[in-house]
C-alpha cells in the first residue's frame, strides 16, 4: 500500500515548519523500555521524506546493569545517543536532520547534552509530549523548551 503525500513528505514538511527548521529529509526517533528497571532496551526508527526506512531501524540492549539503573531515562538516553552518533561519525555516515525523543523534556535534554557537549554535533532535538490517549499532542523544542502544539488532523 502506498502512503499518500499528506502522511509522508507532507507530514515531514509540516513537522519541520512547526519547528521553524529548514526542510529536512531524515528524522530519527528513539524510545526506551524496561521491566521495573531491569533489562532496558531502546529502539530507533528512521523516516526518510516521511516514509519509514525500516532497513535503518535499530534496537539497542542498554548496559544499565553495569553503569546505571535501567529506569533512569536520562542515562538510557545518553547511552543510546552516544552509541548511535559516535558510530555514524566513525563511519562518516550521514546524520539526520531531526531527532525526536519519546519521553519529553528529560530525554530531549539528555540527547542535546550528549550531542552538543560530547560529540560536538548540532542536530535539532525535539521531545514528544503525549496527551491522555498517549498520542503525541505537542513537541518541546528549542533552548527554552518551547511547547509547540501539533495539529491533530
Amino acid at each position: 500500500m502506498e502512503l499518500d503525500n499528506r502522511t509522508t513528505i507532507g507530514a515531514m514538511k509540516e513537522l519541520m515548519a512547526a519547528l521553524n527548521l529548514p526542510m529536512g529529509h531524515v528524522a530519527e526517533a528513539f524510545d526506551h523500555s524496561h521491566i521495573q528497571g531491569a533489562d532496558p532496551v531502546s529502539a530507533m526508527v528512521q523516516f526518510v521524506d516521511g516514509q519509514p526506512a525500516k532497513n535503518n531501524y535499530r534496537k539497542y540492549k542498554l548496559d544499565a546493569d553495569k553503569t546505571h539503573n535501567g529506569a533512569d531515562e536520562a542515562a538510557n538516553t545518553r547511552e543510546v545517543i552516544r552509541r548511535r552518533y559516535t558510530r555514524l561519525l566513525k563511519e562518516r555516515a550521514p546524520l539526520p536532520d531531526l531527532i525526536l525523543m519519546d519521553g519529553g523534556e528529560i530525554e530531549m535534554n539528555a540527547a542535546k547534552d550528549v550531542l552538543g557537549n560530547e560529540l560536538n554535533l548540532d542536530i535539532p532535538v525535539a521531545g514528544m509530549v503525549k496527551n491522555n490517549k498517549h498520542k503525541t499532542a505537542a513537541l518541546l523544542f528549542g533552548n527554552a523548551d518551547q511547547l509547540i502544539n501539533l495539529d491533530p488532523k
